[in-house]
């Protein structure tokens, strides 16, 4: 029998031990991964070839998905899954394109004027796990705001399956939000490449995507030296928060939908009563039992807890100390209670919104601060794929008004060709 690890009441000095989160072994691993970086960059695709047949167990001639593939990949996809992955694809541009900043001008003062530009990142490499299941859901949330955002080039790595091919629903996928070159490569290898550029595939400045532990400690290594990374990201997470108007199957099967991610999620029920919990257990055990990854979802429940608190505030004080990734409030004043929380990822309210709809098509993203990083981390938005560039314009009025200030700071910091540089201008 599997279950969660059930406090009730527990004090605020033992919260850090029961939110505790799987551990994350990146500096163990490091060694490992520095070697497969320094290994592309001097090597380039000879590594990389290498590497796909050690890892991957497939020899490739080529690492460029060809057209022909692309065009294959389109007759296996079936209609009914190609028209859900257009209705999510609409969604997510819809709610992202929404996120676009018109220029505004603003006078500080008279004859000084200042304005913010935004740019696309021109070069970005998306990331698409394989693994156990092919995420081109991913592939929507990553590939949509990046062509919105305007990025020139959208570079996307994956890993082949056995038969030396990429699932066709990332392929169809890729396709339609507009990914500009597709690549057979997974692992540290694949952010190495997009990292450094090899022969075939091209250098970018930005790299976004999950995976697990191997290409987290990757990116990080990477972020080091100058290329960015989207955000460091640790094992899925969710927080579900239910009161007694929740239907506990609901709250079961939201949390079994965050357990089969992998073995390292990890879950946590937040309740109100003893009772509740454990109807949520007994609804557990039910849905677990017919679950195809119940060999996984079950590890992953070992690693999360059960909560009961005294009250709202307490509740809100320990949503806020966990800082969920996902964070559902199945509570009767579900959108007051939203209000207050300052530390989550993406936050579903009511009973009717699980945490699914969010992974794949209500139009937010799902790409989001694990790990306790939604206290200072955004998920991904249109503006990850953006820089602002500012700009000033001063008239000579302008700078009659401004320059003796100027003048004044410049010469209390003792930089006096910063003075002469106002100074030059006005006394001509």
């Amino acid at each position: 029998m599997t279950t969660m690890k059930l406090h009730i009441h527990p004090d605020k000095a033992s919260w850090p031990a029961i939110l505790q989160r799987p551990v994350m072994e990146v500096e163990s691993l490091e060694s490992t991964v520095q070697a497969v970086l320094d290994e592309v960059q001097q090597k380039g695709d000879t590594a990389l070839r290498a590497y796909t047949e050690r890892f991957d167990g497939v020899k490739l001639a080529e690492l460029q998905v060809s057209a022909a593939e692309l065009a294959e990949a389109e007759t296996q996809v079936t209609e009914a899954l190609k028209s859900a992955i257009q209705m999510a694809m609409a969604n997510i541009e819809r709610f992202h394109s929404r996120q676009l900043e018109p220029i505004q001008e603003v006078e500080t003062m008279p004859g000084v004027r200042c304005w913010r530009k935004s740019v696309a990142i021109e070069k970005v490499g998306l990331y698409i796990p394989g693994g156990t299941a092919p995420l081109f859901s991913t592939v929507l949330m990553l590939g949509a705001p990046a062509k919105l955002a305007g990025c020139r080039e959208i570079v996307l790595c994956t890993p082949p399956q056995k038969d030396g091919k990429v699932h066709p629903a990332i392929l169809y996928t890729a396709q339609l939000v507009g990914v500009t070159r597709i690549f057979k490569v997974g692992g540290a290898q694949a952010v190495a490449a997009m990292a450094y550029g090899t022969e075939t595939i091209p250098a970018v400045y930005k790299i976004f995507g999950p995976g697990n532990q191997y290409v987290t400690a990757a990116k990080q290594l990477v972020s080091r030296r100058g290329i960015a990374i989207d955000m460091p990201a640790g094992p899925s997470e969710v927080l579900v928060c239910a009161d007694e108007s929740a239907e506990p199957a609901f709250v079961a099967a939201d949390l079994l939908s965050q357990a089969e991610h992998g073995e390292d999620s990890q879950v946590v029920l937040v309740a109100f009563s003893e009772t509740f919990a454990g109807r949520v257990q007994e609804a557990l055990e039910e849905q677990l039992a017919i679950l195809p990854r119940k060999a996984i979802a079950a590890k992953a429940l070992e690693n999360s807890s059960a909560i009961v608190v005294r009250s709202r505030d307490e509740a809100l004080e320990l949503i806020n100390a966990y800082a969920p990734e996902h964070l559902i409030l199945s509570v009767a004043d579900a959108e007051r209670l939203g209000e207050e929380v300052i530390n989550a990822g993406s936050i579903f309210l009511g009973n009717y919104t699980p945490e699914s709809v969010g992974d794949y098509a209500s139009g937010t993203n799902h790409t989001l601060p694990t790990n306790g990083y939604a206290r200072m981390y955004s998920g991904v938005s249109l503006d990850s794929f953006i820089k602002k560039i500012t700009f000033q314009r001063l008239t000579r009025e302008g700078l009659q008004g401004l320059g003796p200030a100027v003048e004044e700071m410049a010469e209390a910091e003792e930089l006096m060709a910063h003075k002469r540089a106002v100074e030059i201008r006005l006394r001509e």
